[in-house]
């Protein structure tokens, strides 16, 4: 028989194996820690992508326009903007003589006549009209300048050359009245600043071809004595005879 030390010692190695056998199958019987939850971060929102437009109703960004009630302007951009929950689209444009920018819907170009600029060939059209006899109404002043208000403001560079036509005086003609001379200067600013873009010129240069031009016209009569200032200005300057309306006459050339 082995010796009791020897059974106790068998006995405790069998002891400690079961005792490892136990404590493996208990480790793979307990549930696995639960692995720490990451932190929910909500996706940031992508910034809206704002739409650019570069060309609407036949016009696009940087080019030149005319717009009737402002004269030549130039297109910076087409924007959207949100008007009363309505989304809408405007011409940028920017008048840098008069410093003044202005929004223009797009839909609304026809409405407010802004138009291309002229093409050449009736660029010279009203360069020539420069050098025709000048066409003065016999009717009130105060009835002409409306009139030739709405020729300056209709963005027809032939009818705005006609008012500059009508309302020129030489150095050797009656100064014109203070009206007459707002009118003049407006309609002069309208179209040298058209034909000064469409040449690629400057203000000057165009000024001096416009001057040059009215030049050749045929040049008129002295001013009656003692016409009234803005009334008279013109009408001394008129031909006795009357076209078939009554209305529109010719200025008579300087007597000899």
């Amino acid at each position: 028989m082995p010796p009791k030390s020897a059974k106790t010692a068998a006995k405790a190695t069998g002891a400690k194996v079961a005792a490892k056998t136990v404590a493996k199958t208990a480790a793979k019987a307990a549930p696995k820690p639960a692995a720490p939850a990451k932190p929910v971060t909500a996706a940031a929102p992508r910034p809206e992508e704002k739409k650019v437009v570069t060309q609407r109703q036949g016009f696009k960004a940087n080019e030149f326009v005319v717009y009737p009630a402002h004269g030549v302007g130039q297109i910076l951009a087409i924007e959207e903007q949100e008007i009363a929950g309505a989304k809408l689209e405007l011409f940028v444009i920017n008048f840098m003589k008069d410093k003044m920018t202005l929004r223009v819907p797009t839909a609304k170009v026809a409405n407010v006549g802004m138009r291309k600029l002229s093409e050449p060939a009736l660029v010279k059209k009203a360069l020539e009209t420069l050098k025709g006899r000048a066409r003065v109404k016999r009717t009130m002043w105060s009835r002409r300048a409306q009139e030739y208000e709405a020729k300056i403001n209709s963005g027809d560079i032939v009818a705005i050359a006609e008012v500059v036509r009508d309302l020129y005086r030489s150095e050797s003609q009656p100064e014109q009245s203070y009206s007459e001379r707002q009118l003049y200067e407006a309609a002069l600013d309208r179209l040298s600043r058209e034909i000064a873009v469409v040449q690629h010129s400057t203000e000057t240069e165009a000024v001096k071809e416009i001057e040059s031009q009215l030049a050749k016209s045929p040049r008129r009569g002295v001013k009656a004595e003692g016409s009234a200032e803005g009334e008279g200005d013109a009408e001394g300057d008129v031909d006795e005879s009357d076209d078939a309306d009554g209305d529109d006459t010719t200025v008579a050339d300087e007597a000899a």
